[in-house]
């Protein structure tokens, strides 16, 4: 993840998330795949902005056969150590601000990253010439309820970072102003698909499911619990 101040270089971060998110990193990866397969999407060279672990780029090793070469940049040293890449010669991790490096991508992943940076929408317009195709894992922290509580939002905040709120509406808006066009974008289920902790995430899917089956659109503005995974070009 990126940021411009120390939450994530110093220990503050990893203490809150000893795991850095990495087991969530695979289920986000076959996101990616699938959006990928139903664009025919085939690189040759992929980029992981703010990736963790690496867990995303691993698991897309193993799902979409064909690419040569997968990096990964990470500000902090530390979700690095937690899944070491030694002995795979083609997915490559770097500690250090991906901004730095001119390189060209087939395809470039920012999968849950700018609603952790100060100035989202010049580092979205940092990276839009660095790859032909982009692809976008974005919270959707802005629902009904999450305002009318208020406490998702702060926790969010707290807990992992986030300093930006996004309905699908405002997030599409945001990559149209930073100048990228969208091909396609979808919702991801996290609050139903990914196992959390306490009894209340899991009351919650109930509600989620019913609402997600009449209308995914209407379950993202009420309930929360859903990102948005989005395909897009620079415009």
């Amino acid at each position: 993840m990126i940021h411009q101040n120390s939450l994530y270089t110093d220990q503050r971060y990893i203490r809150s998330n000893p795991d850095w998110h990495d087991g969530d990193g695979a289920w986000k990866a076959l996101q990616i795949a699938e959006i990928m397969s139903r664009n025919h999407l085939r690189p040759d060279t992929v980029c992981d902005v703010g990736c963790g672990t690496g867990r995303v780029l691993h698991t897309l090793q193993e799902q979409v056969p064909g690419i040569r070469r997968l990096v990964g940049f990470e500000i902090s040293e530390a979700p690095l150590r937690i899944r070491e890449s030694e002995g795979n010669t083609v997915v490559e991790l770097v500690v250090g601000d991906a901004r730095e490096s001119h390189e060209h991508f087939d395809l470039l992943l920012m999968v849950d990253v700018f609603e952790h940076v100060d100035d989202y929408l010049g580092f979205l317009r940092d990276f839009r010439d660095r790859a032909d195709s982009f692809i976008f894992h974005i919270p959707l922290d802005l629902s009904v309820q999450s305002v009318l509580r208020s406490t998702p939002i702060i926790r969010a905040r707290q807990s992992v970072g986030h300093l930006h709120y996004f309905s699908r509406e405002t997030a599409l808006a945001t990559l149209a102003d930073a100048g990228y066009r969208v091909r396609e974008e979808t919702y991801t289920r996290g609050g139903l698909e990914i196992t959390g902790t306490g009894r209340g995430r899991r009351a919650a899917r109930i509600p989620r499911a019913i609402a997600y089956r009449m209308s995914p659109d209407l379950a993202a503005r009420l309930l929360g619990g859903f990102s948005l995974l989005v395909l897009a070009e620079p415009a």
